[in-house]
């Protein structure tokens, strides 16, 4: 289906990020001829990219062509080597991507972990632990909560007590976790209709026998849950649902956590991918169908260590234009067709460096440009 030109903003940033992020235009402008698509696609600095051009990690520009835009095509930022050199509020991940997310209300993260068949070698769960496969969606709250709450601060406190003729300084600092219930509709709204399209099932993150944050988010999305009586609904303690996704992660659909507890365990759940270079994500803001605005990046960093050398999987963020589409666009046959490219190249043994497993690291690993082309050539040939 031939759709309306869709702007994106392409904000490589740092690190592997040019690298990666070519190959998802590679792949882009493959899904152009193959599905008939009009991507307008244009470049801005961003990270520590934007700091050495214009002196900002979100220069004026480069957020000006965010709000021109129907979606944010987004890398990595951050040097850990140069990040110390600045304070923490002008650093690339706080005064870009934080400050995105605020902009555009990005609340609602997907960020989606699926051991490929071809891949499950390289998990690091015995074959026993991933049952019948590991499919998760995590769905987390990403504007609320203790990352954003207020007051947030460090200060020092000079106590009278003396020891050897000094007075003692203590620091103390404040983080405050404050959720209130629309921001918990919202997001459970998002994580039920999710599972609608897929095993229908939602297990619900909270800490609710410690946190009256947790008390509030369980009775809340309880309260949503009651309006799909198609979906099962399980709350699980945070720290059960840790052990859980070892022990038995086949046994997870949807899991809907607030933004902290997210965090946490969507990385934990990305392990059992096998690699980060794997894992997609999409942070979406208010809207239903193609009309969400998104910013799509990958899961992983900036990998300054392998900058450059051609080593990075690009898959991650391949995958994240997959999820542009679908979201932003509504493209779900283009979405789908770059998903399945993934996985004939993956089931043709083509791999980068981190997905060899034991028995394989002699062998030679596919470059970045390798992979983006073997993803690209299979796509045309679907």
């Amino acid at each position: 289906m031939t759709m309306k030109k869709g702007k994106i903003a392409v904000l490589a940033g740092d690190g592997i990020g040019p690298e990666v992020m070519r190959e998802a235009i590679k792949v882009l402008r493959a899904a152009e001829s193959r599905y008939g698509l009009r991507l307008d696609l244009t470049e801005a600095p961003v990270g520590w990219a934007g700091i050495d051009a214009e002196g900002h990690a979100l220069p004026e520009k480069t957020l000006a062509l965010c709000r021109q835009a129907d979606a944010i095509l987004f890398g990595s930022v951050g040097l850990p080597q140069r990040d110390a050199s600045l304070p923490k509020e002008q650093r690339p991940e706080r005064a870009s991507l934080l400050r995105l997310r605020r902009e555009f209300g990005l609340y609602a993260n997907l960020r989606p972990v699926k051991l490929y068949p071809a891949l499950a070698h390289i998990c690091p769960l015995r074959p026993e632990r991933q049952g019948e496969g590991i499919d998760i969606l995590v769905i987390r709250e990403l504007t609320a909560g203790l990352y954003f709450g207020n007051p947030k601060m460090t200060e020092e406190i000079v106590e009278i007590l003396q020891e050897r003729g000094k007075p003692l300084r203590f620091q103390r600092a404040v983080d405050s976790m404050v959720t209130t219930t629309p921001e918990i509709e919202r997001i459970a709204h998002v994580a039920f209709q999710a599972a609608k399209t897929r095993r229908r099932k939602v297990t619900s993150i909270d800490k609710a026998n410690v946190l009256e944050n947790g008390v509030l988010w369980r009775d809340v999305v309880s309260q949503v849950g009651r309006g799909y009586p198609d979906i099962a609904l399980e709350h699980m303690f945070v720290d059960n649902g840790a052990m859980q996704m070892i022990l038995r992660p086949a046994q997870f659909d949807v899991l809907l956590c607030e933004n902290t507890f997210g965090d946490i365990l969507s990385d934990e759940a990305a392990a059992l991918a096998g690699s980060l270079g794997l894992l997609p994500s999409a942070s979406l803001g208010q809207g239903k169908g193609p009309t969400v605005f998104g910013l799509y990046e990958p899961a992983g960093g900036t990998a300054p260590d392998i900058a450059g050398r051609n080593l990075a999987n690009p898959i991650a963020q391949i995958l994240s234009a997959a999820l542009m589409l679908r979201h932003s666009f509504g493209q779900e046959e283009a979405a789908a067709g770059i998903e399945r490219a993934v996985v004939s190249v993956l089931e043709n043994g083509v791999r980068t460096r981190d997905l060899l497993g034991p028995g394989e690291r002699g062998g030679r690993a596919a470059g970045t440009n390798e992979m983006g082309d073997a993803i690209a050539a299979a796509l045309a040939a679907l």
